[in-house]
């Protein structure tokens, strides 16, 4: 089948939260905070792509992650770019991204130990609607206050620089090999490439779309995977519905039709955003309510 939407499994963390709604039911007063939530693909394939939602009532580690060399270097398929969408914040959410200035190595080990890296970090305000792609050798932390969608390379190898004390295994060997020890660097603008449609990231390791225009659309990704995330509304794609929450692997030709008011990210491997990916189908309107016609 083209489309398959996946199920989902709580990952309880004690930095994570009880109020997940309205994209997932509330966690029970009773049971652990869930920091994330994963999604089982039964294909049980070697995907590209990781999909998973992150709930934060603390700050997370200090940490980096390797890129495609280093990680092959090491046996593993890839490296890890990773984008994060921002569905919610509290007034002082932050991120951390990058370092506010240039640092020797050393003294980045150094700050590490003794902790003070993280006045060293580049906390960034965020807020709901954000969109972030965080290159891999970024040395990041994701602040407290947040509700987001985490799209990333399919790597499970992340290093820590700092957890606040907490005890848990550092790894600054490795965190310092594959590390830029300066500012992030801003990416290159979102930009509108149709009415209702806007990239956030391309020409890296994967195109990340945002959709808010409505209507029924043919979906043809040739070869390529892609992944279709509802974070506002909903939609159906080949008479399934997807709601708040879902995540779909659409892998060949699909219909989609999305209702009016939604928002869904969509996301797919590769350096360029695919040619004829979204069609078409029948009178569309976009999310200003301008009729299109394909």
């Amino acid at each position: 089948m083209p489309a398959t939407i996946l199920a989902n499994h709580r990952v309880e963390k004690p930095w994570g939260r009880h109020d997940l709604a309205p994209l997932f039911p509330d966690q029970p007063a009773d049971r652990s905070p869930v920091g994330e939530i994963w999604y089982d693909d039964p294909s049980a394939r070697p995907r590209e792509l990781l999909v998973k939602y992150l709930f934060t009532n603390q700050r997370l580690s200090v940490q980096v992650h390797p890129d495609d060399a280093a990680a092959q270097a090491r046996g593993f398929a890839r490296g890890k770019d990773e984008a994060w969408i921002i569905l919610s914040a509290e007034p002082d959410s932050t991120i951390a991204l990058g370092l506010r200035e240039p640092m020797e190595p050393d003294a980045v080990r150094a700050a590490a130990l003794d902790g003070s890296i993280e006045d060293m970090l580049d906390w960034k305000p965020v807020r709901a609607g954000d969109v972030i792609y965080s290159p891999a050798g970024t040395i990041h932390a994701i602040g407290k206050g947040l509700r987001l969608v985490e799209v990333q390379q399919n790597l499970d190898l992340t290093y820590r620089f700092y957890d606040y004390g907490s005890g848990r295994e550092l790894h600054l060997d490795e965190a310092m090999a594959v590390s830029d020890f300066g500012p992030f660097a801003d990416p290159v603008p979102p930009r509108e490439i149709g009415p209702g449609r806007t990239i956030f990231a391309d020409r890296r390791k994967f195109v990340l779309e945002r959709w808010t225009m409505a209507g029924g659309f043919v979906i043809a990704p040739g070869s390529a995977t892609i992944w279709v995330m509802p974070v506002g509304g909903s939609a159906s794609i080949d008479g399934k519905a997807v709601e708040l929450g879902d995540t779909v692997i659409v892998e060949g030709a699909a219909a989609i039709d999305i209702t009016p008011g939604s928002t869904l990210y969509v996301a797919y491997p590769g350096l360029r955003v695919i040619d004829g990916l979204l069609g078409s189908e029948s009178r569309s309107t976009s999310a200003s309510g301008a009729a299109v016609t394909g």
